[in-house]
């Protein structure tokens, strides 16, 4: 019964329609990607490589109804895979598995370590690695997706050098249907140093967690800005060492910054002003559509500002 109701309840929660999917535009530029090994989440992938590839991949995960391929094109992640010459990995949800096509992250056979769809990226990621031998592996997505790359960065921290979530909710916040309901509309129910104590269950030997970037709108009335709040300070709380935090504001936006003086900003929260449940284009760079769902214009491009994150430690090197 459970499983006959989930993709209704999802069409409620995010009060999409089937109509709401952007026409799907084939990129001849994606190669299918279908050789990777147990896919016990059934999932599809394909991937993007630049002319010129680097040691670097990054793997994208869409939202609800969404295409993968063509978010990755209209929010800039392909324009700035061109320029800096990473390999973008963008595993796709089927209607088969989820009648408007979310990651299901609050089902425990699909976001518990080793289960489902969590396994069947993990799987993507070796497969790909093992291929063309990444040294940095990064990993962003949104909202459902987002949700997703949480439970990625919590089950596999040592698998990433860092990740993003964007208009997304905090590992672990929900296991079923009413918890998701009411993580989304109210937050997490724990503190975010539960979240924390959660997150290392299994992860004693941990000793770095990856650096994450963390976005959200503040008009968000979908997946409530209180998650990328506590996801930030779960993520903070992770650290061996304690972070000094610190804020600054712009007419668009805050940031909020988790560092010490001898590292890069290991956690940084972005709350972009007036925008609801998506992600920011800033359509002075190449290759942004602000006119498709779930898209915004903003001053702050928000794949630009998290491939800047990323880089910063490259950088520091």
């Amino acid at each position: 019964m459970l499983d006959k109701i989930k993709p209704l309840l999802w069409a409620l929660l995010y009060g999409f329609s089937c109509s709401a999917l952007a026409t799907s535009q084939p990129l001849a530029t994606f190669q299918p990607f279908t050789h990777f090994g147990d896919n016990p989440g059934d999932l599809t992938a394909s991937y993007f490589q630049p002319t010129k590839q680097t040691n670097s991949l990054v793997v994208f995960l869409h939202g609800c109804v969404q295409q993968g391929e063509t978010l990755a094109q209209q929010s800039g992640f392909v324009e700035l895979a061109k320029q800096h010459n990473f390999t973008l990995l963008v595993p796709q949800q089927s209607k088969k598995n989820n009648v408007t096509s979310c990651f299901n992250w609050f089902s425990e056979q699909d976001s518990e370590k080793d289960q489902g769809e969590v396994l069947s990226i993990k799987n993507m990621i070796l497969a790909l690695k093992a291929q063309s031998k990444f040294e940095q592996v990064y990993i962003a997505g949104l909202s459902a997706g987002g949700a997703m790359t949480s439970a990625m960065l919590v089950h596999y921290p040592e698998l990433f050098t860092a990740g993003a979530v964007i208009a997304g909710l905090p590992y672990p916040c929900a296991n079923n249907l009413a918890k998701a309901i009411s993580c989304m509309r109210n937050g997490p129910s724990q503190s975010s140093k539960e979240l924390a104590s959660l997150a290392r269950q299994g992860n004693e030997t941990v000793k770095k967690w990856p650096r994450l970037i963390v976005i959200t709108g503040s008009k968000d009335t979908v997946v409530n800005p209180k998650n990328s709040q506590k996801l930030a300070s779960q993520w903070s709380a992770l650290s061996e060492t304690s972070l000094k935090q610190s804020k600054t504001s712009t007419a668009d936006y805050q940031q909020t910054l988790w560092q010490n003086k001898a590292d890069p900003v290991q956690v940084k929260l972005v709350e972009i002003n007036e925008i609801g449940h998506g992600l920011s284009v800033n359509s002075s760079y190449k290759n942004r559509d602000a006119s498709a769902d779930f898209i915004y214009e903003s001053s702050l491009d928000s794949v630009m500002n998290i491939v800047d994150f990323w880089m910063e430690i490259q950088e520091s090197r």
